[in-house]
């Protein structure tokens, strides 16, 4: 048989994804053993137990400045930001799409300017936001949209604009007027799509919030990382990242899992 029609259940597949990760996790524990024993100072592959001595502080003892337990209070700082600007982008991405996907005329109108903006690497625009918009809160959370809003508006726009011409037709012959068409039909053809495209969006709204907590913030994720590496602390830069990639596995695990819940007929073409 050719490995092209072999389907994988899910229990295995459970195990052959577990396989490379653990091989990763041996190969580093094996790597760090080896410079540790030419160097037990060696600060660049801290074994799992300076990782945990390190961590148990900002896990478990309150600041002395602040009175907070650190790690919890980066992870909460990092987590409204960047739920604030996915769920901006978001709304803005979904109206806008719908918009621009059923009527023709804005989306000959507009259609340019979103993807100008959308090309525009949005790192470049970070001085430009931290200059006009200062260095609080308002400025990361508008990196966030701005990264994620134009790209997630022209794939819900180019979805909503491939909707079988028959659907529109057979509205307008039961009296639909534009509004309604976007309501009734686009729009519940958009959702599915839509929870797509935050999942996808997921990576880079990480991307550009650890670099604007890295450049103006303090606390944060991003924030903490960027703090300690002047002083080589990759006992403590790994765990964040660990953390990091962690949260987005689950933020993605339950976009997917809702997705599925609440559009069970999408799931053949979102797939």
């Amino acid at each position: 048989m050719r490995w092209v029609n072999r389907h994988v259940r899910r229990g295995d597949a459970v195990m052959l994804g577990s396989v490379p990760i653990l091989l990763l996790v041996l190969l580093y524990l094996f790597v760090a053993a080896g410079r540790h024993a030419a160097n037990p100072m060696d600060k660049v592959l801290p074994l799992p137990g300076g990782m945990a001595q390190a961590m148990s502080d900002l896990l478990f003892q309150p600041d002395q400045l602040t009175g907070q337990l650190l790690f919890w209070a980066d992870t909460f700082a990092s987590l409204q930001r960047l739920g604030m600007g996915l769920g901006i982008a978001t709304a803005a991405a979904l109206v806008i799409g719908l918009v621009l996907g059923v009527l023709p005329p804005v989306r000959a109108t507009l259609g340019p300017l979103v993807t100008g903006i959308a090309v525009i690497p949005p790192i470049a625009l970070l001085p430009i936001l931290f200059i006009t918009l200062g260095l609080g809160e308002t400025a990361k959370i508008a990196l966030i949209v701005i990264g994620i809003a134009p790209v997630t508006v022209r794939d819900i726009t180019a979805h909503v604009a491939a909707i079988p011409r028959e659907q529109i037709i057979k509205a307008q012959t039961l009296g639909a007027s534009s509004w309604q068409i976007m309501i009734r039909v686009a729009l519940p053809q958009a959702m599915p799509r839509l929870f797509h495209a935050v999942r996808l969006a997921l990576g880079p709204a990480w991307v550009f919030l650890i670099s604007a907590e890295a450049i103006a913030s303090d606390v944060g994720l991003g924030y903490r990382i960027f703090l300690v590496r002047r002083y080589l602390s990759m006992d403590i830069i790994i765990p964040y990242v660990i953390w990091i990639a962690l949260l987005a596995i689950l933020m993605d695990g339950a976009l997917t899992l809702l997705g599925r819940r609440i559009f069970p007929w999408a799931q053949g073409a979102s797939h």
